[in-house]
């Protein structure tokens, strides 16, 4: 009798082990999609045509749109491994950047700056914002919230994108900064549509929010 309840007892332990085994797998490759996906994202909406704003020297594109909502839907760490594999593609070659940019070269264009912000901005606004609005009720609460975590990253990104500019333009700081605050008001446009997006997403797709770790 005795050995027979201890088989019994520990037949749900061996087969709780092998649901986890294969829960842990289908999260990693659920994870693994999303920052490809998003990688391409990404890059779709870099290669759309870039607009010249008068003497700045970074043009305006939709590529930090696909930054944004990348770090909304998938928070921090998958945020940032997208980011981070766009970005090790174009730096390979493929023309993936904007204006069709792509290469090592691309490093020292007047935008370097801010490709290589692009992964901070991802790991600070996609933390932040999936932080700041674990708790919150109010839709209201929650839309600022997420701006505030997307300004976060922004505020970092914009000093990647002037030293950026003054390292590979020779620009002065004043000259930097001036021509970094022409993208403002279009970066908070982007921002609220990116917002908008990924509480959208999470709201429809809560599985995103408990398998971010």
């Amino acid at each position: 009798m005795t050995d027979s309840v201890r088989e019994s007892a520990q037949e749900p332990q061996a087969t709780q082990a092998p649901r986890r085994n294969v829960a842990a797998k289908t999260s990693l490759a659920t994870d693994l999609s999303l920052i490809a996906v998003f990688a391409g994202f990404i890059a779709a909406l870099a290669i759309m045509p870039a607009v010249s704003l008068g003497g700045v020297a970074v043009p305006f594109t939709f590529q930090t749109l696909g930054i944004y909502i990348t770090a909304q839907v998938l928070g921090g760490k998958r945020a940032t491994a997208s980011v981070a594999l766009y970005l090790l593609v174009g730096f390979a070659g493929l023309p993936i950047f904007a204006k069709g940019g792509a290469g090592l070269g691309t490093l020292a264009s007047p935008s370097a700056g801010y490709l290589l912000g692009f992964l901070p901005f991802a790991a600070i606004a996609g933390t932040l914002a999936y932080l700041f609005t674990r708790n919150t009720r109010s839709v209201g609460a929650t839309f600022l919230m997420a701006l505030v975590a997307n300004f976060c990253g922004f505020v970092v990104l914009t000093a990647c994108g002037i030293a950026g500019m003054m390292v590979n333009a020779h620009m002065t700081f004043n000259a930097a900064f001036s021509a970094a605050m022409v993208f403002v008001p279009w970066d908070l446009v982007k921002s609220t549509i990116a917002v908008l997006v990924g509480l959208s997403v999470r709201r429809a797709f809560p599985s995103l929010a408990s398998a971010q770790r």
